[in-house]
């Protein structure tokens, strides 16, 4: 249990009028715990009252995991007995009887609901993701040393991926490689499928690799990043083999002015859509406006997609330890693409670039 952070939590559980929050399989659980399991037809469900020590439901078979004379109260079972009076003596245990219990709304499955609710005799379950969003956007020390690890993964195992491509490879030739450059350098896993398209296929932003090979003098839109220790690295580049048209040519140079407002807008105190309206209004300006079909970026850490989101009508200032995308770009349909995205760490007096790997443009030797 990491003690800083389960304290804020149960301050947070308290400020909110709550009897307990539910946590399951996840970077929330992670994040409060250090513990990690897979979400399965077994259900795991963590406890967190406001008052005694939480609890966990979970299969007989990863109790291990909940080290003897463990801050938490293990509650097992087995397949045999299956799940049911288990979760009935945790919730006994907390006394969650007519309680009103936070859960998290974009990860607690049906299952997991209708099994605490009916365990809690007339309590209810309410969406409490702000909470756990409020703890995590501000990361400590560690967290960014993770981050930072992820990142340098990342840059290495995409410059080694390209130096292998040729034109007449396909898309999802390059992605396989790229995957296995991540592991090779010491990543735990891809954050997640790696997003390696090109001409057409481009002018989708979360466009798959397919068979379509890769020709000479489109745009390749490579989008990628590590897991390690938990925490993840998001990068995107684009690539040319042999030149850019003239088209695509001006377009580079408007996405890559856009990222560099975007990221120089960043700084404690200004509000979150200030850094999404100046690398748009770079856009704009250029006569792409309605190219730009996505927010700005979007927070990173233990999940790829978190808070603070980059986007028009995010008024939240930024903090120091937020760390973030920007990421711009302009998709031309039915011909191509180009994004250039950057980690970004707000710090007391302005902001850190976390990735290094260059921004411009990189053209692949025939």
């Amino acid at each position: 249990m990491h003690s800083a952070r389960y304290e804020r939590l149960i301050e947070g559980i308290r400020a909110r009028g709550l009897d307990a929050l539910a946590l399951v399989p996840g970077p929330n659980l992670f994040y409060v715990t250090g513990l990690s399991f897979h979400l399965s037809e077994r259900p795991i469900v963590a406890l967190f009252p406001r008052e005694g020590r939480p609890a966990i439901v979970l299969p007989e078979l990863e109790a291990v995991k909940v080290e003897e004379g463990s801050e938490m109260v293990a509650f097992p079972y087995t397949d045999e007995e299956g799940h049911g009076g288990a979760f009935r003596r945790a919730c006994g245990a907390l006394d969650l009887a007519g309680a009103t219990v936070g859960a998290e709304g974009l990860r607690m499955r049906l299952l997991e609901a209708q099994l605490l609710e009916r365990c809690m005799d007339g309590g209810r379950l309410v969406a409490a993701e702000d909470l756990m969003a409020g703890l995590r956007m501000e990361k400590d020390a560690d967290e960014l040393d993770r981050v930072r690890s992820a990142i340098a993964i990342t840059e290495v195992a995409l410059k080694a991926t390209m130096d292998q491509v040729g034109a007449g490879m396909a898309e999802r030739e390059v992605a396989s490689l790229l995957s296995a450059e991540l592991l090779r350098g010491g990543g735990d896993a891809a954050a997640f499928s790696p997003i390696v398209v090109a001409g057409p296929n481009a002018a989708l932003p979360h466009a798959v690799p397919g068979d379509r090979l890769i020709e000479a003098g489109e745009p390749i839109i490579v989008d990628c990043g590590a897991s390690f220790g938990g925490y993840l690295a998001d990068i995107t580049r684009t690539f040319v083999i042999g030149e850019l048209n003239e088209e695509f040519s001006q377009v580079y140079g408007v996405v890559h002015a856009a990222n560099v407002a975007g990221r120089a807008a960043v700084g404690p105190g200004v509000p979150a859509e200030a850094v999404d309206r100046a690398a748009r209004a770079a856009i704009e300006e250029a006569g792409y406006g309605e190219y730009f079909i996505h927010r700005t970026g979007h927070g990173l850490g233990l999940d790829v997609h978190e808070p603070p989101y980059i986007v028009a009508g995010n008024r939240r200032p930024l903090e120091p330890g937020m760390t973030f995308t920007v990421e711009p770009g302009i998709y031309l349909p039915g011909r191509g693409g180009v994004r250039i995205e950057d980690d970004v760490l707000v710090t007391d007096d302005g902001a850190e670039t976390l990735t290094t790997f260059t921004r411009e443009l990189v053209s692949i030797p025939r």
